[in-house]
C-alpha cells in the first residue's frame, strides 16, 4: 500500500483502513477539525505523517 513510502497522501478510503473506523466517522472528524487534513477540490486528502504525529500526541 502507498501509505508506507515517506510524504505518502492518503484518500478516505485509505485513512479509513489504516485507523480501521468507518469513513462516516472520518468524515465526522473533518468536519470538526479535529484530524489533519487538507481538501483538494472536492476530496479530502491526509497526509500519512501529520496522522502518525495526531495520533500520537492522541495517546497523552
Amino acid at each position: 500500500m502507498s501509505e508506507n513510502k515517506p510524504g505518502a497522501i492518503l484518500t478516505v478510503v485509505e485513512i479509513s483502513e489504516y485507523l480501521k473506523i468507518p469513513r462516516s466517522t472520518i468524515y465526522k472528524l473533518v468536519r470538526e477539525g479535529k484530524i489533519p487534513a487538507q481538501k483538494i477540490g472536492r476530496h479530502w486528502r491526509f497526509r500519512k505523517e501529520a496522522i502518525d504525529h495526531w495520533l500520537e500526541n492522541k495517546k497523552s
